[in-house]
């Protein structure tokens, strides 16, 4: 709003200078930038993140089962924890060795995470196997999908307001300092006549 308050306030003003004019327009581009153009970007980057972990989400859904795992027993602990601080997340959980069947049939052993604090020799718990019966994460969600892609769409919006007030900051202060050198050039002509008389003052 102010940027075509400024506009018309220099529209037939004499004592308008062209950097003014250009300062306003450049003000008001950038506001039409940020309001449509930025949105516009933020929409084109979310649907595509969307369309790409939509995809995501099909293939990790296609190529990733739950399986069944029985504890063999608890595997070594790791003699230090590189964050105490977020141990407290990793408390309800123990490593063990366990014992499961891939897809295939065929009877894997390896480390896991058991869902359990103290779990036992015999204890069941679930996990995710790729289609060879090694261990992967649980696939990724429709709803996890969609918050990702809506921050993704959100985080390039806000980038892209930003770069663009960015850039007319830095095209005005370019302009300013132009002003500042023309004004030093036209006192330094005129400077030393100020106030004499017969200087035309």
């Amino acid at each position: 709003m102010r940027a075509i308050r400024g506009l018309w306030r220099w529209r037939h003003n004499p004592l308008r200078r062209t950097t003014d004019l250009v300062e306003a327009w450049l003000a008001l581009g950038a506001l039409l930038l940020i309001l449509v153009g930025a949105p516009l970007a933020g929409l084109l980057v979310g649907r595509l993140a969307e369309d790409a972990l939509r995809q995501s989400v099909r293939e990790q859904r296609e190529n990733r089962h739950p399986v069944t795992a029985t504890v063999v027993r608890n595997a070594d602990r790791t003699p230090l924890d590189p964050d105490p601080e977020t141990a407290s997340g990793r408390d309800s959980h123990s490593r063990v060795v366990a014992r499961w069947r891939a897809p295939d049939g065929a009877v894997r052993h390896g480390t896991a995470m058991a869902a359990s604090a103290s779990p036992r020799r015999g204890d069941r718990f679930a996990v995710w196997t790729d289609d060879r019966g090694r261990i992967v994460g649980r696939p990724l969600d429709d709803a996890t999908a969609a918050t990702h892609a809506v921050l993704a769409g959100l985080g390039t919006a806000a980038a892209c307001a930003g770069a663009v007030e960015g850039s007319r900051r830095l095209v005005v202060r370019q302009l300013v300092r132009r002003r500042y050198e023309r004004w030093d050039r036209a006192w330094s002509r005129a400077g030393p006549d100020w106030g004499r008389a017969g200087a035309g003052s």
